[in-house]
């Protein structure tokens, strides 16, 4: 009987909790330079107030346009960046008047601040101090806003742009690493704001040698720790590392999905959301599974551009698009993570799917479709196809192997091997190797999942540098990238690829020819 009556009462006080649990929306956006009309000296020069592009109704113009966007955004707390003043972030309050708490940071000597609007109380603020002796350097604003009593701390970023190394923005991750450290491991907190650093920095950022002068160390990465040993931090792993890790909400999404802004037509993840490991343990405050997004209606984003402000038009919004996520404070409506186990990690398919190896991977029956100098093309029956980078010299054109791979890596985008171990020769297949290429004709070749296949029958007017397809895709043209010593056609020649490597560098597709023969 007692038994009955203690299961009532612990049923009734669950209903009660959750009766009383509150979801709310935690959003970013990089407003891009939104100054006010008062002269300080430390203004844009394109800011200067009260001259021809930047005047009160300008101004005003610029502050409607925003706060459009939040309204329609419909957030229940935004940090915000690229803010100038106090006056600026009040004017753009008062046409948002549903945000009653607020907080703004800016140091004297830099133009441009950060702030956060809420409609939660906002109970501590605290400046985290970048860098002393840079008068340019962006602190970070540290507030702690109260939930239905219960705290959850958001820090406010703004890092150092890329016209800097990466030992500028390191500063940033190692300040912020150092204020998260004093926390306790279960806290609730989020790392939000531009970062000037895309989610898989490490992977890409190594290659550019004006960037990396920090020995392939990233601040997002590996000092934040949205990594470990290569590997990104994932739902499934948070709870067991015995660091304070991270885990990006970028990777919520689809590859293809994956850009706030965009920089000579190419997908950047500059804008984070970064969520702590207390925000999985289903208690107090909870991550809602997959609820991250990038805010992109019709009038911020259309035909792949971003809509940005334009002074002299005065028109657009951002350089930026908001992203948010989710959280709550009931244990209800959070999914429990459930580690999904790849069916065959023996395969192409699978190296598709990661960054890194934790071991070697096996991969059976492969044929070499494609070789040049330092590289090979292997392809799976009825499968996928992934470039062999170095390491070659043991394989040879139509021939069947078992390859022990031994790391992959991302070349601006383009997945690849780099290297293989215990080659086993199985046979030589003496087939017409042409056969296992795609058919152009046949496939959409602006699909990333045709990446590293060998194409044929694709024809066009080569013009400018591009192929000028003949077809009734919204893609008319794509990027033709022809290796050194390769006699380039004739401008507006038509010209038709026999065999062409469907590569990506950044965020583009193309197609790479590496001899004469490939192409007529």
């Amino acid at each position: 009987m007692y038994r009955g009556i203690l299961l009532k009462i612990s049923l009734l006080l669950s209903f009660s909790l959750n009766l009383f649990s509150v979801e709310f929306k935690v959003a970013s956006y990089n407003v891009e330079n939104l100054f006010d009309l008062k002269y300080d000296g430390t203004e844009y020069k394109e800011f200067i107030p009260n001259t021809k592009y930047w005047n009160k109704k300008i101004y005003s113009k610029k502050l409607h346009n925003i706060s459009k966007t939040i309204k329609h955004l419909n957030t229940d707390i935004i940090a915000l960046q690229e803010i100038e003043s106090q006056t600026a972030f009040d004017d753009l309050n008062k046409k948002l008047p549903s945000f009653r708490y607020s907080a703004f940071l800016k140091k004297m000597t830099s133009s441009i601040g950060v702030g956060i609007f809420s409609k939660y109380p906002i109970i501590d603020q605290k400046r985290i101090i970048v860098n002393k002796k840079d008068n340019y350097a962006r602190d970070i604003l540290k507030v702690t806003i109260n939930i239905e009593n219960k705290p959850v701390i958001i820090y406010i970023n703004h890092w150092r742009s890329k016209r800097a190394k990466e030992s500028y923005r390191i500063i940033y991750a190692t300040a912020l690493k150092n204020s998260i450290d004093k926390l306790h491991k279960d806290t609730d907190y989020l790392i939000v704001g531009d970062l000037n650093s895309n989610y898989d920095e490490y992977l890409t950022f190594k290659y550019d040698k004006k960037l990396n002068n920090t020995y392939d160390i990233t601040g997002i990465n590996q000092v934040l720790n949205t990594t470990l040993k290569g590997n990104f931090i994932t739902k499934n792993n948070i709870q067991q590392s015995y660091k304070k890790v991270h885990y990006n909400l970028w990777l919520e999404l689809k590859e293809k999905d994956r850009f706030s802004s965009k920089f000579r037509n190419n997908n950047n993840t500059p804008d984070h959301i970064i969520v702590s490991r207390g925000l999985f343990d289903n208690k107090n405050i909870s991550y809602m599974d997959k609820s991250f997004k990038v805010f992109k209606p019709l009038y911020l984003y259309k035909n792949n551009k971003i809509k940005r402000w334009n002074n002299h038009k005065q028109t657009g919004y951002s350089d930026h698009l908001p992203i948010y996520a989710s959280f709550t404070t009931s244990t209800k409506y959070v999914k429990k993570i459930k580690e999904i186990k790849p069916k065959n990690i023996n395969s192409i398919s699978h190296l598709y799917t990661i960054d890194t190896l934790n071991k070697n991977i096996l991969l059976k029956d492969v044929i070499v479709i494609y070789k040049d100098n330092k590289i090979s093309i292997i392809k799976e029956k009825n499968g996928r196809a992934i470039l062999i980078y170095g390491n070659s010299n043991r394989l040879y054109l139509g021939c069947l192997y078992d390859i022990e791979v031994e790391q992959i890596d991302k070349y601006f985008g383009l997945k690849e091997i780099k290297s293989i171990a215990n080659i086993t020769n199985k046979k030589n297949l003496n087939i017409d190797i042409k056969k296992l290429y795609l058919d152009a004709k046949k496939i959409d070749i602006f699909d990333l999942k045709y990446q590293n296949e060998i194409l044929k029958n694709l024809k066009g007017k080569y013009k400018k540098g591009y192929l000028h397809l003949n077809n009734k895709t919204k893609n008319h043209k794509i990027k033709l990238y022809f290796k050194k010593g390769i006699m380039k056609p004739n401008e507006n020649s038509i010209i038709t690829i026999n065999q062409g490597h469907l590569n990506q560098y950044k965020s583009q597709i193309q197609i790479v020819i590496y001899k004469n023969s490939d192409f007529k």
